[in-house]
């Protein structure tokens, strides 16, 4: 597992200690950590509010400008539909995550957006970097709730 994986599993713990999902991200550009965030669908009351999206918009910000080509994104959790679809128009240039998503991935499950013949750009992808502490944060935060 690299540093980076292992910042998103600590902004996915963060997200999970406030009662969100526990998703996290990192975006980087070569050893530069450009944005980091942990899901907050119910912080900020928004659907669009995945740790992917927030550091896409905090990474365009910050650079000024929308296309993210020289940079990777690092995720605890198989991006869904539409994080992966913003991943393909930020230009984002490889995906990292950990666990897969049978029920809600759109990478290697589901509607396997880079797959797609109308997707425009597509990451190179690495799934299963910190897989198994990303499952079983997840498994122990939904078990706690059940």
């Amino acid at each position: 597992m690299t540093a980076f994986m292992d910042m998103a599993l600590d902004e996915a713990r963060s997200a999970g200690r406030r009662g969100e999902v526990p998703v996290g991200c990192v975006l980087v550009r070569g050893d530069d950590v450009i944005a980091r965030a942990g899901n907050r669908t119910l912080a900020d009351r928004d659907p669009t509010a995945h740790a992917e999206m927030i550091a896409i918009r905090h990474a365009a910000d910050r650079l000024g400008f929308e296309r993210l080509d020289a940079c990777d994104l690092y995720v605890t959790l198989e991006p869904c539909a539409m994080c992966a679809a913003a991943l393909s128009f930020a230009r984002i240039r490889r995906l990292y995550y950990g666990a897969s998503d049978p029920k809600g991935g759109a990478v290697e499950n589901g509607v396997k957006f880079f797959a797609s013949a109308s997707c425009h750009h597509r990451p190179e992808i690495y799934g299963g970097l910190g897989e198994a502490a990303a499952g079983d944060l997840l498994k122990q935060f939904f078990k706690e709730r059940r």
